[in-house]
């Protein structure tokens, strides 16, 4: 019997652990517990067919859910460091864009030994590992808030211990990538991905609204009694429990997921691994990076707090969530044309997107006057600008995600393509090539996914421009440079993955 099969009700489905295709393949390693799967072969149709697809959707669910959770946490100093001021922290501008981006260069840098842990511990261990872990952010951010004496510098301690929220994409996505047949990796993980994005949208909706600091579709007001930012890090710490439950429940760990460090590290020398880390900064690092400055960037623009309880202006909590609402449900999109069309030829669209509608939110920046944040009258002036740029942004959002989707499309195709190109179809060296290269492209999806979280660091400090007295100014500039990037990008892509002769071209 070579599908291991955890104790009755709690493991893969009995397809999973019977039928032809699991009796034909050689035995696998033995393990210590019944919850490894050591015969994995998506790629051959009657063994997806009769028992692959059910257990890599069982795994993709929970996957989701676990991912969506670590985004949420990952992102929760996005709005929440909105709302510090009123609880009485007196920080500046700079000082809150800084509590946004620390989570993020942190959670950049823990996507490496994230995506090596899976093939290391195995996907459902390091998930229940790595599920516990948001227990450390979340209720350390109960203790900061509650305590008005507080230094700043812990607050930066507790929103580093965030970003193990963001190391939690890296593993979630290289466990489903070994889950997947080539021809459904698109789609699924798009779904894994836009199941984690969304997390970022529903933090920035649904705290606001668990602190008492906005309604909610007039179901429920806002606090008469003031800002509780600690019940929103209880909510999660409790939510961090269950996913860490549902885990050592209902996921497996693959015997065949094997990565030798090391050796998986080599994708470092390939120059496929740093042109798609620039081509990441541009859609995944702008994603997270605008979701986590988005409400700041209204709060300082178009509003003011006087008068209490919601201020003149654009409350920035009935809005924030909405970029990062757009560019999660567009990233499966984003898979799904690329699977259809090449990843190459979407990413392409999606990164003339983000230049034109970069270059639109810069025109509506243009035109607004600078927010003192104790005149009403400004707000009120700038309020009128607000439908502009808040609609450009929706578009740019949405093309992040399609980007995102598409781009993590194409690295598996890059060296899926190289394997078949140097090897002859049907024999063994085929099938060797074929594995190596799955297990590179996992490799490659967290160096990948490292390098591109960066830019979600970087635009939030781009905004904060401590060197630059004028937010505002600032707020201008960088969008110049983002616009810039961008295409810079569009000449990457036409160079590399759309050029005849190409062996990588048209992935």
């Amino acid at each position: 019997m070579t599908i291991t099969a955890p104790p009755p009700g709690t493991g893969p489905a009995p397809e999973a652990r019977t039928g032809a295709a699991a009796t034909d393949a050689p035995a696998g390693p033995q393990r210590r517990t019944r919850r490894w799967i050591d015969d994995w072969r998506p790629e051959d149709p009657q063994f997806w067919s009769e028992t692959g697809r059910p257990v890599a959707r069982r795994n993709l669910a929970w996957s989701i859910f676990a991912e969506h959770l670590g985004f949420s946490v990952w992102l929760i100093w996005s709005v929440s460091s909105a709302y510090l001021v009123a609880m009485g922290f007196a920080f500046s501008a700079q000082q809150l864009f800084l509590l946004v981006a620390i989570p993020n260069l942190v959670g950049s840098l823990l996507r490496i030994p994230y995506t090596f842990a899976v093939g290391l511990f195995g996907g459902r261990n390091w998930t229940i590992v790595s599920a516990a872990l948001l227990l450390v952010p979340t209720l350390g951010f109960a203790l900061a808030v509650t305590n008005e004496g507080t230094p700043y510098w812990v607050f930066c301690v507790i929103a580093a211990t965030a970003g193990f929220g963001g190391g939690n994409f890296a593993s979630s996505m290289a466990n489903i990538n070994y889950f997947y047949p080539t021809a459904r990796k698109g789609a699924a993980l798009g779904l894994n991905a836009a199941g984690g994005n969304l997390g970022v949208a529903l933090i920035q909706l649904l705290l606001p609204v668990i602190v008492g600091g906005a309604g909610l579709f007039g179901l429920v007001q806002a606090s008469q009694g003031g800002i509780h930012l600690e019940r929103a890090a209880l909510v999660y710490a409790a939510l961090a429990v269950v996913a860490t439950v549902a885990a050592w429940l209902w996921m497996d760990n693959l015997g065949t997921a094997v990565v030798k460090p090391r050796e998986q590290l080599r994708v470092v020398r390939e120059p496929h691994t740093w042109v798609m880390s620039v081509l990441y900064i541009g859609t995944f690092g702008s994603f997270i990076g605008y979701s986590a400055a988005m409400p700041l960037l209204i709060k300082l623009n178009f509003w003011v707090p006087d008068p209490a309880p919601l201020g003149t202006g654009i409350y920035f909590a009935y809005f924030a969530f909405l970029g990062a609402a757009v560019g999660s449900v567009a990233r499966p999109i984003g898979g799904w044309l690329a699977d259809r069309y090449g990843g190459a030829r979407i990413t392409l669209v999606a990164f003339l997107g983000l230049a034109a509608s970069t270059l639109a939110v810069l025109w509506t920046v243009f035109q607004l006057t600078p927010n003192p944040t104790a005149d009403p009258a400004i707000a009120t002036e700038n309020e009128s600008l607000f439908p502009l740029f808040l609609g450009f942004f929706l578009v740019l959002f949405a093309c992040t995600g399609i980007g995102n989707g598409s781009t993590y499309k194409m690295i598996p195709a890059i060296w899926r393509r190289r394997a078949e190109a140097t090897s002859p179809a049907g024999t063994p060296e085929r099938t060797t090539a074929l594995t190596a290269a799955g297990q590179q492209a996992s490799a490659a999806l967290g160096v990948i996914g490292a390098v591109g979280a960066i830019g979600g660091f970087l635009i939030p400090l781009a905004f904060s421009a401590p060197w630059v007295a004028d937010p505002l100014t600032a707020t201008k500039g960088a969008f110049m440079v983002f616009a810039g990037y961008y295409a810079l990008c569009v000449v990457v892509v036409c160079t590399v993955y759309l050029r005849r002769g190409r062996t990588a071209s048209h992935v």
